[in-house]
């Protein structure tokens, strides 16, 4: 199998009719609202990670790659062991990973409450592993928590979105403690930028960028790549 396989294009018409009927955004009845519960910005400037899962890592690693604050990022597995954390065997849907984006973030320009409250704008956190077209445990919607402030924040959040009903249906989205992040083929780095007329990325994953330039055009940059 060659290393640039993609078993999204075997099937492409059929992902395009599904995402025309299902999308592949958020379903917010509105603009959700900043978290109640962040950490303050840092005195000083320095890295940290967070980690998140919302369907193809793809889209997801498009957007946070444009957003101010972010230094890196880097698509991914997470969820299952390092001897399963490849293309070919994350697609079986028998590894427990899911396909996710490390992001590098300096604390002191951008707080992980924002990182979340982006992350719940660009993918639809109600669907219980699906996003879109794509359907299977490895698009389900996580996340990844560094420490036990990430959980916290990352729960109040839920819990606020979901009292708040920002949604249509209740926030199915895993808050689980990361043990294990690895990078996946280098083909899948960038793949939004460096594919942009693909069908798939014009139909699934264009539409998150633009939701981050409409709703937090203070916090996009462009990008052109590392």
């Amino acid at each position: 199998m060659p290393t640039n396989f993609n078993p999204r294009n075997i099937l492409l018409p059929l992902v395009l009719v599904l995402a025309a009927a299902t999308g592949c955004n958020a379903h917010a009845i509105a603009i959700i609202p900043a978290p109640a519960t962040d950490s303050p910005l840092a005195a000083h400037s320095g890295k940290q990670v967070a980690i998140f899962a919302g369907g193809c890592f793809w889209g997801q690693q498009a957007v946070f790659e444009r957003v101010k604050g972010v230094l890196d990022t880097t698509a991914g597995y997470d969820g299952g062991s390092a001897s399963t954390a490849t293309y070919d065997q994350v697609t079986t849907e028998t590894t427990q990973h899911a396909e996710s984006v490390k992001v590098v973030f300096d604390p002191a320009k951008i707080s992980y409450g924002t990182l979340l409250r982006i992350f719940f704008s660009v993918h639809d956190p109600t669907t219980l592993n699906r996003q879109g077209p794509d359907v299977g445990t490895s698009y389900r919607s996580a996340i990844f928590t560094q420490n036990d402030e990430q959980r916290r924040i990352a729960s109040a959040y839920i819990a606020q979105l979901n009292a708040a009903k920002a949604f249509h249906d209740p926030i199915v989205t895993q808050v689980v403690p990361d043990k294990g992040f690895y990078d996946a083929e280098s083909y899948h780095q960038d793949y939004a930028l460096h594919n942009p007329d693909n069908p798939y990325i014009m139909v699934c994953d264009r539409p998150k960028i633009e939701t981050l330039k409409k709703e937090f055009p203070d916090l996009y940059k462009e990008y052109k790549g590392k």
